[in-house]
Order: C-alpha cells, then sequence, then structure tokens
C-alpha cells in the first residue's frame, strides 16, 4: 500500500536524523539565547479510528494519517519553560471501512452499506485536510538543552481541502470527489507528550465528518474522527 510506503520512509529519515542530532555538540556554549524559543517542525503518522457510527458501519484494515507542519512558539513566563504555540500543516488521512458512497450531480449522495458476499472489496475515504494547531506548551527545556520533556495539550483546527471515496471489486472502480455532504470544517481537543523527538499524539474531533443531509436509509451517517499515533519534533 502506498501510504504504507510512505510512513516507511519518513520513520527511516526521522531515525536518521535523530541518531545524526545526537551527535552533533552545542557550538559556542559561552554564548546563551536568553529569548530562545521552541519554534518546530512536526511529522506525525497516526491510526484512524472512527466514532459515532450508523448501525452496520465497520472499519476494516489499516486506516491511518500522515501529519507535517510548523509550531510557531510564543513563550509566557520569564523560564520560557510555557508557551503558546500556534502553527500551519497539512494532514492526509485515509479510512477503509464498509460504507460504499456514490456522488450524483444536482441530487443527494447515496450512502450504502457494501454488500458482504462481495469478493475482494477495496472501500475508503482519503481526505487533505489544512490544519492549525494551537497548543499550550509546558516543558523542561533550557536555552541549550535540546532533549527534554514537554506536553501538549490544545486545539487543532483544520479545513479538508480535498475529500475523495474509492470503491474496487472484481468488476467496479468507482471514485467519488464531489461530496456535498461533507462537513469541511473539522475541529477537536488535541494533545503530545514525550521526552525529545519522539512523542505520543491524539486528536478527537468533536463535529461530524459528514452533515445531516448524508442518510444512510433514514439513520443519519454521522462519524467522528479519532487519530492516535506518534509526532516527531525538530527545531
Amino acid at each position: 500500500m502506498i501510504l504504507l510506503k510512505y510512513l516507511l520512509y519518513i520513520f527511516i529519515g526521522l531515525s536518521t536524523i535523530t541518531t545524526l542530532a545526537q551527535d552533533v555538540d552545542v557550538l559556542d556554549a559561552q554564548v546563551v539565547d536568553s529569548l530562545y524559543r521552541e519554534d518546530q517542525v512536526y511529522i506525525g503518522i497516526t491510526f484512524n479510528l472512527l466514532s459515532n457510527k450508523p448501525s452496520s458501519f465497520e472499519q476494516n484494515g489499516l486506516s491511518a494519517g500522515i501529519q507535517a507542519g510548523f509550531i510557531r512558539d510564543f513563550p509566557i513566563n520569564k523560564r520560557r519553560n510555557k508557551a503558546i504555540g500556534i502553527g500551519f500543516g497539512m494532514a492526509l488521512d485515509t479510512y477503509n471501512q464498509n460504507l460504499f458512497i456514490s456522488d450524483q450531480e444536482g441530487i443527494p449522495s447515496i450512502f450504502e452499506i457494501v454488500d458482504e458476499s462481495v469478493e475482494n472489496v477495496t472501500n475508503r475515504f482519503t481526505s487533505y485536510t489544512l490544519e492549525m494547531p494551537i497548543e499550550y506548551r509546558w516543558r523542561t527545556s533550557t536555552a541549550t538543552k535540546y532533549s527534554f520533556w514537554r506536553i501538549h495539550v490544545g486545539m487543532k483546527l483544520g479545513y479538508i481541502v480535498r475529500f475523495n471515496t474509492t470503491y474496487q471489486d472484481n468488476v467496479l472502480d468507482i471514485t467519488s470527489t464531489d461530496i456535498p455532504e461533507i462537513n469541511k470544517f473539522q475541529y477537536g481537543p488535541s494533545f503530545s507528550f514525550g521526552y525529545g523527538a519522539f512523542n505520543f499524539q491524539g486528536y478527537y474531533g468533536l463535529n461530524n465528518l459528514f452533515n445531516d443531509n448524508a442518510l444512510l436509509n433514514t439513520e443519519e451517517v454521522g462519524i467522528q474522527v479519532m487519530r492516535l499515533g506518534l509526532v516527531f519534533y525538530f527545531l
């Protein structure tokens, strides 16, 4: 799977960068920046889960995501171990499941559960989202200490710039890209914690992925997103 290959490349690259960084001595130790910031580039990988699901809806296979971006750090105390972080990034997420969606120009999209008797089925959602993390940040860093404990909690705002569904079996290959029932604006609480470059992360979407017009028979489709995984920070 292409996404798994990307995740493997990212993990190998991050491991190499971290190993090299550990071998670099701090230069000019006599010069200490008393106004240092923890501005950071971040790269994340996640497993994606779905909640608030309609009956008979099931996830299957691997649902994963990749996130990357930059966070600007604004310290709020003299020691500079507490800060507000505001960032901008992009997320690519996939969700393998059994909900078939067919877009129809000028009329509502069709939502159906994939027939279990059909063999060799691939059915997934893919979303591309612009994200703005807003965090309260606590850490044990100093101006010359680059590996430290951190806890970040906050909100993540997102706007889905592209959403498509893919259905494939032995006969059909259908892709839908114009789905008006998508809630493009997404938001929810987020957190990360850990030591050095490697940290755990989580996010839970507070609003539904689909609006009230998305119906499976007479039941609202709804669906909320939860992501759990790792995030890597680099100065």
